[in-house]
């Protein structure tokens, strides 16, 4: 079992989905937590009691914009001044948006690559010279399927997560010598409410049913036929927490099931 007990995470775009997966399984280690994502006043009030409520650990909140880095900063510090140390640092925040090449937004482009790829920078940035202060820190970063392979009409969301890949392995190396790991974890199709509110409209677009969305829209890439789950996703993320896995470093981890073995 992993013991964080004494350690800090914080986990960005944890209100709902794969983030708050991670920060609850920090938090039933032991582990405060730094919550921060979108969403209404009350559901995040609720999601963040919920952790101190069934953990017994702190949470606290960050309203944090991704793309601007005073305010990723000031998260990071706001983990340091609350519980005295960030140790674990997740850049899981991420948008998505699915068009041509010709016809991509620039505005979209830039947010993409702002939220997906250059807060991980931001993040690691503030949170590395308290790490090395303190000798331990676990930094994991959220990338994709799209950072081993990629699929048309989503330029700006694969050259995000090509470039989290490429990230993680340079601060792994930088790292190396100072008891800090970096590691990304790569998930095909997870089931979130993202995904699962995506459906109704796919069915009305192109007439299929349910079950066709699933499996031939959502799931044809999956040789398994299975979503992953959020919590096995954070399961692995708490492994590398471990003392066990204090070699596993600039790794990049698909959990696709058998996506990019195809």
């Amino acid at each position: 079992m992993t013991n964080l007990k004494g350690k800090t995470a914080v986990v960005t775009g944890s209100t709902s989905g794969i983030g708050l997966a991670y920060a609850r399984a920090f938090a039933s280690a032991g582990a405060n937590v730094v919550i921060n994502g979108f969403g209404t006043p009350a559901d995040i009030e609720k999601e963040r009691s919920a952790i101190e409520t069934d953990y017994k650990v702190k949470a606290v909140y960050s309203a944090a914009d991704m793309t601007k880095p005073g305010e990723i900063a000031d998260m990071v510090a706001l983990g340091e001044r609350t519980f005295g140390s960030v140790d674990i640092l997740v850049n899981n925040a991420g948008i998505q948006f699915v068009s041509p090449i010709e016809e991509f937004p620039i505005e979209k482009w830039d947010a993409i690559i702002a939220i997906n790829l250059s807060s991980a920078f931001h993040g690691i940035r503030a949170a590395v010279p308290g790490m090395k202060k303190r000798g331990w820190g676990r930094i994991i970063n959220t990338a994709s399927a799209h950072s081993l392979v990629a699929s048309p009409f989503k330029s700006a969301y694969v050259s995000a997560k090509h470039g989290i890949a490429g990230l993680t392995k340079t601060v792994a190396l930088e790292l190396a010598t100072f008891k800090i790991t970096c590691n990304c974890i790569s998930p095909g199709y997870v089931w979130t409410p993202l995904v699962e509110n995506q459906i109704p409209d796919t069915m009305k677009a192109r007439g299929l049913t349910r079950e066709q969305v699933i499996n031939d829209v959502l799931l044809t890439r999956q040789p398994t036929k299975q979503f992953v789950q959020p919590e096995d996703v954070a399961a692995l993320a708490l492994f590398l927490c471990r003392h066990e896995a204090r070699n596993i470093t600039g790794a990049n981890y698909n959990m696709d099931g058998g996506w990019v073995a195809e």
